[in-house]
């Protein structure tokens, strides 16, 4: 099979497309032919060492084992079933789980040993790829490149919003709202949860787009009034923020959060540092949350919102597996609305 493996922690370079052996399913795996993988930030970062040093970097402690197939957002269809396995599975279009975990129901993500695929296990960027069939689930949309695009950004966007029990009339502040979390964080707090969404952007091009999406205001990121902006729209402080951006929006987000409210961030685009005045946190009783993925029941709860057309694809671009390098590059570039997908069989 055609594959992408990462040979070490680096630039794009690192990509290299390779020839290997189609993987065998173990007793309680499948084997899935892979008809899209969309791309996330994780993958990126893996690549660049961000979750850690130099020399380690990644979910787990003991860093990334080299070369590594990354990859997380998968859809595609079962076409072998290990021994262990209901034969009746062949056949079905499905998109993954993304990790696996000893940790109970409703504490799966935060399990020491969560791993994930694409980071702990070969992923997406190839052909066919093995995975354990209990975390495999009917595709919640017809067509593959839309159900790709779901399960790491769609799940996390979801925790998020269950993190800070959103809830109908409340106003919450989306950050990065073009991208792949972001784009579902307006989706899943308007549309889901009924909140009243600001969405921060940086290109105003994009607006009517994002308002689509179900965001009640639009604001760039560039405003040098940013604050002031998100006050004056709201007509006063907001109740929460959910935020992908990290630093760059940080102090932003702590002014204009009323006085009880909620920060919630799964990522640091903008920074992965920042200076935080602990005065601000108690004087207005502030709740700090980190997020990244969630459980399987929440997992179960967005397909159900994806399949009933609450919750809908948003797909900047495809690409061809073997264009990954240029893939990742174009990832990050500003002024994209929503996933870039990666297609093996184009």
């Amino acid at each position: 099979m055609k594959a992408i493996q990462v040979t070490g922690y680096g630039d794009v370079d690192k990509l290299q497309l390779v020839e290997l052996a189609i993987p065998e399913p173990g007793d309680n795996e499948v084997l899935i032919q892979i008809k899209a993988c969309a791309i996330n930030n994780t993958e990126i970062w893996m690549r660049e060492g961000a979750y850690g040093t130099d020399s380690k970097s990644g979910w787990r402690p003991e860093g990334v084992h080299f070369p590594r197939i990354p990859g997380s957002d998968i859809a595609g269809r079962i076409i072998k079933a290990g021994k262990r396995v209901d034969k009746s599975m062949i056949g079905k279009d499905v998109v993954l789980f993304p990790f696996t975990s000893s940790g109970q129901e409703g504490t799966e993500h935060i399990s020491e040993d969560m791993s994930f695929i694409g980071s702990e296990y070969d992923g997406g960027y190839a052909e066919y790829v093995v995975w354990p069939a209990d975390l495999c689930f009917d595709m919640p949309l017809a067509d593959y490149t839309e159900s790709a695009v779901f399960s790491v950004s769609g799940m996390t966007a979801w925790h998020m919003a269950e993190q800070i029990q959103a809830y109908s009339g409340e106003t919450i502040v989306v950050t990065g709202a073009n991208g792949g979390v972001g784009s579902l964080n307006v989706q899943i707090a308007s549309k889901v949860f009924g909140a009243k969404v600001i969405a921060i952007i940086g290109d105003l091009a994009l607006t009517e787009r994002v308002k689509e999406l179900g965001a009640t205001h639009v604001l760039s990121y560039k405003s040098p009034n940013l604050a002031k902006d998100i006050l004056e729209v709201n007509g006063g402080p907001v109740d929460s923020v959910l935020d992908v951006v990290g630093d760059a929006l940080f102090s932003t987000s702590l002014q204009v959060l009323k006085k009880g409210g909620k920060f919630c961030t799964s990522g640091s685009a903008g920074g992965q540092h920042t200076d935080l005045d602990f005065r601000t946190l108690y004087l207005k009783h502030l709740t700090l949350y980190g997020s990244v993925l969630g459980t399987i029941e929440e997992f179960k709860r967005m397909l159900k919102a994806i399949s009933e057309g609450k919750i809908k694809p948003v797909i900047d671009r495809t690409f061809p597996l073997e264009q990954a390098q240029e893939a990742q590059v174009y990832f990050k570039k500003s002024g994209k609305l929503g996933k870039i997908v990666l297609l093996p069989e184009e």
